[in-house]
C-alpha cells in the first residue's frame, strides 16, 4: 500500500524524518538556510503554528512526513480562510 498520510497503516519507518538536516531537505531542498528555518519553525513561532516535531532518545529532532504535509495543510487552510 502507498505511503500516504491518509494510510495510517502506512510503514512509519519511511514517514520518519530523522535530525533537522533530513527535515530541512524534506521542506527546502538544499536550502542553505532549511536547517535553521526547521529549529525556529519548531520552536520560536506560536504553538499554534509550530511545525510538528518531536525528539527521539531525548536528543535527535524528528518528524512524520505526513504530519509535516497535514501541518502544510492547515496553514493553506488557515491562509485562505483569513480576510
Amino acid at each position: 500500500m502507498p505511503d500516504t498520510p491518509e494510510n495510517p497503516t502506512s510503514d512509519f519507518a519511511s514517514d520518519l524524518l530523522e535530525g533537522a538536516d533530513e527535515i530541512a531537505r524534506f521542506l527546502y531542498g538544499d536550502s542553505p538556510t532549511g536547517k535553521r528555518q526547521v529549529y525556529r519553525l519548531s520552536t520560536e513561532v506560536a504553538p499554534e503554528y509550530r511545525l510538528p516535531t518531536f525528539k527521539l532518545g531525548g536528543n535527535t529532532l524528528c518528524a512524520r512526513k505526513s504530519a509535516i504535509l497535514r501541518w502544510i495543510e492547515r496553514q493553506e487552510l488557515a491562509r485562505q480562510a483569513a480576510p
